[in-house]
């Protein structure tokens, strides 16, 4: 069906100062360089089809968990890399509001690109506080607002939700495609349609998995939230990483599974069969391969094993979409991520639609895929807002912007 909201190509955007809100809350090396630039590149689109259109672009984002102005997160760096991105001289302002911010952009020309200071070193933004998105709207001297921060349009911030009420408020290009990629994937896949959980919580997925058990036609759990799962079924997973108090949830879960998959619900939701297991985490840590009910006390499973591997790739071959969230072992580690490679590999072949969710899983994506992420349908810049999205709860920084049935008559509280 598509986002139902008034995107950029829907509003008279020519030649207009517009603000826009992107998500450059990028990783980060202990050095504090860029770690990887994939949610800068993400939003170029939106940013060139502004420039192209005459705009003078105002962008603002959040970097980290700031305790007040800690120059590690300035945005600073982000914008020169922004800046080489577009082939562009960007200008950089320290602050997000107030006379600095005013003047710096009224006096910079039209087809500019101006970058304020992380958001989040003032509290106001998580607070979703009225005053300061006012603040930040007025000081842009915008006559729109573009949401493009696909990764934040699940929380109610100032930026997502409260700068709303101040400006008339569109979606952007990476919004718009955020959106339809992911729902697409629930409303009208090419079936069947193959859904691979993994990480390590199963808290943090349950509306999700429980969304898939009606959708899709298979499901596959790995990583640490297998071992969940496993010692549900009263396997001995040794020393490995088990979510406690999860027996309710997953009583529900499977309740769920028989009534979708009756007798064949154990394999409607498919758990590794073998796990690899070490005795430490460490880049030095040597495994073994051992079956699901061969674990010693002191085991750790940090990746399925071969005959595993084997299952889900076979599954994925008989699948035409598959959506993938959460490595399925402890792939920060090389000798832990051959499961999460060889799904990455099979996912990537002979044209099937491969989404990726965001968050860890998209880094280790990104990391894998030689060119680029483009091996992969579409992967999203956002972890828990495709969750959320995909699960089917409203996103505040969605449900606000203007309704696309709508026309644009709009009340400036200013």
């Amino acid at each position: 069906m598509g986002i139902s909201k008034l995107t950029i190509r829907d509003v008279p955007i020519d030649n207009q100062t517009v603000l826009l809100r992107a998500d450059y809350n990028v990783p980060l090396l202990p050095s504090g360089e860029i770690s990887d630039d994939f949610r800068i590149r993400s939003s170029l689109p939106t940013i060139n089809y502004l420039l192209d259109h005459g705009c003078k672009i105002v962008i603002i984002s959040h970097l980290g968990r700031p305790e007040g102005r800690d120059p590690k997160l300035s945005l600073e760096p982000i914008a020169d890399r922004l800046a080489k991105l577009l082939k562009k001289d960007i200008r950089f302002v320290n602050e997000t509001f107030g006379d600095k911010v005013y003047q710096a952009i009224k006096k910079a020309p039209a087809k500019s690109v101006v970058v304020l200071e992380n958001l989040r070193y003032s509290p106001l933004e998580e607070k979703n506080d009225e005053n300061f998105a006012k603040e930040i709207a007025k000081s842009s001297g915008a006559k729109y607002f573009v949401q493009d921060g696909f990764g934040v349009v699940h929380r109610a911030h100032a930026s997502t939700d409260a700068i709303t009420h101040y400006l008339p408020s569109v979606a952007g290009l990476l919004l718009e495609k955020e959106y339809d990629s992911l729902t697409k994937v629930i409303e009208n896949p090419e079936r069947p349609l193959l859904a691979v959980f993994g990480g390590a919580k199963v808290s943090d997925k349950i509306a999700v998995i429980e969304k898939f058990i009606d959708i899709a036609d298979k499901i596959v759990i790995g990583g640490a939230m297998a071992n969940t799962f496993m010692a549900y079924w009263g396997y001995n997973m040794g020393a490995s990483k088990i979510e406690p108090d999860q027996k309710e949830i997953l009583d529900k879960i499977y309740e769920k599974a028989k009534q979708k998959a009756g007798d064949a619900y154990k394999s409607f939701i498919t758990l590794p069969v073998d796990f690899c297991v070490s005795k430490t985490i460490s880049e030095s840590s040597t495994y073994r391969t051992v079956a699901y009910n061969s674990f010693q006390d002191d085991d750790i499973a940090l990746d399925l094993g071969s005959k595993s591997i084997d299952k889900i790739v076979k599954i994925v071959e008989e699948s035409n979409t598959i959506l993938w969230n959460g490595t399925l072992g402890y792939a920060e580690l090389p000798q832990f991520a051959k499961a999460s490679i060889e799904l990455a590999e099979a996912m990537t072949k002979n044209g099937k639609t491969s989404i990726v969710g965001g968050g860890d899983t998209a880094d280790f994506a990104l990391k894998w895929d030689k060119n680029g992420g483009s091996s992969f349908t579409h992967i999203s810049t956002g972890g828990g807002a495709g969750i959320e999205l995909l699960s089917g709860i409203e996103l505040p920084g969605i449900k606000s912007l203007l309704d696309a049935k709508k026309n644009l008559s709009y009340t400036n509280k200013q």
